[in-house]
């Protein structure tokens, strides 16, 4: 199902959760670069407006990946730039499941602080059906 041949198993699901007080660029999520995990998948991101003042926001993708050689480089994309937010209402930016790297993180930045929180639901993956970290607390 992802980017190799290489057997993957879910390990863990989790809502990486932000209330974005300023407008400071602020991670969302990052991938864990434990041997253990080498991917997630990002299957939503909620965005709501609380205050009653429209507003935007701003996703990157960010980080230290594999590119598609199996080199590790360092990169930043936008996903969403200033995307608008109605007043008192949530929207669902992702249409389609997205896939990052061991490493790579997922920001947002607020256009106006106060008045946004983020919500994304996230599974990560591993090589392995048990983790080492899971073993060793056996």
């Amino acid at each position: 199902m992802l980017i190799t041949s290489i057997p993957q198993y879910i390990q863990g699901l989790l809502n990486a959760k932000v209330d974005l007080t300023t407008t400071d660029l602020t991670t969302l999520f990052t991938v864990p670069t434990t041997a253990d995990f080498n991917a997630a998948i990002v299957t939503s991101i909620l965005v709501s407006e609380d205050s009653g003042n429209a507003d935007t926001i701003t996703v990157s993708l960010t980080g230290d990946g594999l590119s598609t050689t199996g080199n590790l480089t360092n990169h930043s994309f936008s996903l969403f730039k200033t995307k608008a937010v109605g007043a008192n209402t949530t929207i669902e930016l992702l249409t389609r499941e997205l896939v990052l790297q061991s490493g790579e993180s997922i920001k947002v930045q607020a256009g106006t602080g106060n008045r946004l929180h983020v919500v994304a639901s996230i599974q990560d993956v591993s090589k392995t059906r048990v983790t080492t970290s899971a073993l060793a607390q056996i």
